[in-house]
């Protein structure tokens, strides 16, 4: 049967698995394959702006609660200027964390992010980063990974009943079909991204 809710995904997962007992493990095996998809899918339709402000004398600055991961961080200046991201190690060892100024480096750390140089004024932060969808429930029918993969949902939240029921060789089956599934989806989504035009490289200029 189709699905395009939450609702039709319990029914569709029920009947793939030929139980009627399974209700109320149902949304358990849906949340643990959003879950999964939170961690290893990452294409533009996740994707998400939002502006934040960097205060003066505070080199930390809160993520927001749905963010997954970086793409980009630009500060609102005039010409926008692009922060270098460094791991934690690395800018804690190289950068100027020490000092006041125009921040230039960024690393995450938990749920925030750290600038360096400490800013030496109040700065508008423009963020790209991925995003986590809103978790499938009685009040939410649906969400990005039901818009746009629900044969990935499907497969992920069945691997997690096979594994719950003890059923190795389905187990197999469903992670072969989302491996699949998630492999096409990533190249389709790099194609859709880049086609069109050549790759150019740009030489940043001070």
């Amino acid at each position: 049967m189709a699905f395009t809710n939450y609702s039709d995904m319990q029914t569709t997962i029920a009947s793939y698995l030929a139980r009627t007992d399974l209700t109320a493990m149902i949304p358990d095996f849906i949340r643990m394959a959003e879950l999964r998809l939170r961690r290893e899918l990452r294409i533009r339709q996740m994707l998400k702006v939002v502006t934040t402000t960097a205060t003066a004398g505070d080199a930390t600055v809160e993520l927001p609660s749905d963010f997954l991961q970086m793409r980009d961080l630009h500060l609102a200046t005039n010409p926008s200027a692009t922060l270098e991201y460094q791991s934690p190690s690395n800018l804690f060892r190289n950068a100027r964390t020490t000092e006041s100024g125009l921040p230039k480096m960024y690393t995450v750390l938990a749920q925030e992010f750290q600038l360096a140089p400490v800013p030496d004024s109040a700065y508008t932060l423009s963020m790209l980063y991925y995003a986590s969808p809103v978790f499938l429930s009685s009040t939410v029918a649906s969400n990005a990974f039901m818009a746009i993969c629900p044969d990935l949902l499907l497969y992920a939240s069945l691997g997690e009943a096979e594994s719950y029921l003890m059923n190795d060789p389905r187990l197999q089956t469903w992670a072969s079909l989302y491996d699949r599934g998630l492999a096409a989806l990533t190249t389709s989504d790099d194609q859709g991204e880049y086609a069109g035009s050549p790759l150019s490289i740009s030489i940043a200029r001070r």
